[in-house]
């Protein structure tokens, strides 16, 4: 009989990770700023607001941590601020789903605040 763990390779996703071995990262520092750990939520919260303003230009997004989150404060044109929000905060509402999906992706909570 063979054993379980014969077929085992690094980083196989079918094995549970215990979570004290990060030599897969490459970096010795793993704590990284709140910009490294959302790099794909702030792309997709970039793109998104790119995408529905008139000025994407005028788009500009900062990165934050408060309490363990990446807190993601959005500006948009004075003329977009109504195309981000949408009717009753649904626009909003669905920015911050996707955005808190890709931060999910790399391991954290996300927040995304709309400024003007």
């Amino acid at each position: 009989m063979s054993d379980v763990h014969d077929d085992y390779v690094a980083g196989d996703i079918n094995t549970i990770d215990d979570g004290d071995n990060h030599e897969d990262y490459g970096n010795e520092n793993i704590e990284n700023d709140g910009a490294d750990r959302a790099a794909a939520a702030t792309a997709a919260l970039e793109f998104i607001a790119r995408s529905l303003a008139e000025e994407p230009d005028a788009v500009s997004i900062e990165v934050s941590e408060r309490q363990g989150k990446v807190v993601l404060s959005l500006s948009v044109g004075a003329n977009d601020m109504g195309r981000i929000i949408g009717r009753r905060g649904r626009t909003a509402q669905a920015i911050r789903a996707l955005v808190g999906a890709a931060g999910a992706r790399d391991g954290v909570t996300t927040s995304v605040d709309i400024v003007d």
